[in-house]
């Protein structure tokens, strides 16, 4: 898959409106969420997907509250990773809960959909352990990533 594939795959409007859901659930945490979107990955999904994470300096947080949204479009597969410090306190089933909502919608086809109902999910959990602060600075990009 090319690059323009990776680039179909959302359109710019839907890429803006998965931007725009992250400034949603990052109003009320200070929680981290990025996404990234590249053709395929040689390696694990999760293991590219750490890998990303890494390459992204998402580890830079100050409450280690990042949280990554891989999707490998030709190998129709995604990973949510989550830095340590959210490991450390959500409950089981986020993960799961959260993978769930996004892979209803890719079923469907509904790639935007999945991407933004799983971003604003993943914002709930973080609400609860790592509520908004009038001092929190937005620490990373909003921006979608590709590779």
């Amino acid at each position: 898959m090319s690059e323009s594939n990776v680039e179909a795959f959302l359109s710019p409007k839907e890429e803006q409106e998965v931007v725009n859901a992250i400034l949603v659930a990052e109003k009320n945490t200070s929680g981290e969420i990025r996404v990234h979107i590249e053709p395929s990955t040689t390696l694990d999904p999760y293991e590219r997907a750490q890998e990303v994470f890494y390459g992204l300096k998402m580890e830079n947080t100050k409450d280690a509250n990042g949280v990554l949204l891989y999707i490998a479009v030709q190998d129709r597969t995604f990973v949510i990773y989550g830095d340590k410090g959210i490991n450390e306190v959500v409950s089981n089933t986020f993960w799961n809960d959260t993978k769930e909502v996004i892979q209803g919608n890719f079923k469907k086809g509904q790639f935007k959909q999945g991407i933004v109902e799983g971003i604003l999910k993943a914002g709930e959990e973080l609400k609860v352990h790592f509520p908004y602060k009038s001092n929190d600075a937005n620490e990373l990009s909003n921006e979608v990533s590709k590779g």
